[in-house]
């Protein structure tokens, strides 16, 4: 929004606003010069450029307030937002900063970014306003708010304050196809078990059974249940729990009830 005025003010072209913003959101990742350079190429004067450029230094909404005027719409709901995190107490979580500029064209209304409170990693999530995203893909306009983030922030930032909790891999279940041709039979197997609950780990690649045992220590199952041809052409499903080592084999037409209620 803040963006948006400013461009008003200077007459540039509503076309070229998503360009804009583009360039701006490069501003930590190149220098003021290259930012200059590309913003004369989409036919900026440099007097609006250097105007844009002193209002995205900015980092207080009263100073902020005195370059563009208390009328604007942009200053206006900023000054909202501060007002509401303030009497929600979480004030102190946030700060002005109009160098955020989102690369996208979507947004409508104010942006924002999340940091870590030193300042050390990259933005770990970055969203804001957007009224008019939904029509884009053929449904009706409806104001929203969004954001998005990656791992990889939020895992260095986790590592780094030994928040990062060890979880242990486990499955119930690990269905294996002993043949191509079986994979349909073994991913029936997996669906009735994941029907009621089971987690399941579905081989369908033709992997040796050496393979298959070490999948399974690795992942602390405590079922191994292969999907044989000889078996399968009898209706029968060959099952091996590891918790007592038991090796069972059952008719398939019976699976359903014995793998729930007796198989352990």
């Amino acid at each position: 929004m803040v963006l948006h005025e400013v461009l008003r003010c200077y007459s540039v072209p509503e076309n070229l606003f998503g360009k804009v913003c583009v360039v701006i959101d490069k501003m930590e990742k190149i220098s003021i010069d290259e930012i200059t350079k590309e913003l004369k190429s989409l036919g900026m004067s440099e007097e609006a450029i250097n105007e844009l450029l002193q209002v995205l230094s900015v980092k207080s909404l009263e100073k902020l307030e005195e370059i563009l005027g208390a009328a604007g719409e942009a200053v206006a709901d900023l000054k909202q937002l501060f007002f509401l995190a303030e009497k929600f107490g979480y004030s102190e979580w946030i700060e002005f900063d109009a160098s955020v500029v989102r690369g996208l064209a979507y947004y409508t209304g104010i942006v924002f970014e999340g940091f870590d409170r030193e300042r050390k990693l990259r933005a770990i999530c970055g969203g804001g306003r957007y009224d008019h995203l939904l029509s884009t893909f053929g449904g009706d306009d409806i104001p929203a708010c969004g954001f998005g983030f990656g791992d990889a922030v939020i895992i260095e930032l986790l590592k780094e304050k030994e928040l990062l909790p060890e979880l242990s891999l486990q499955v119930e279940n690990i269905v294996c196809a002993l043949d191509q041709h079986l994979q349909g039979a073994a991913a029936a197997v997996a669906t009735r078990l994941r029907e009621k609950g089971r987690s399941v780990d579905l081989v369908l690649e033709s992997k040796p059974l050496k393979w298959v045992f070490k999948r399974a220590a690795r992942t602390n199952a405590q079922r191994l249940i292969l999907v044989g041809n000889s078996e399968w052409e009898k209706e029968l499903v060959y099952t091996r729990t590891f918790i007592l080592f038991h090796v069972m084999v059952f008719r398939w037409a019976e699976f359903n009830s014995l793998c729930f209620m007796g198989l352990h």
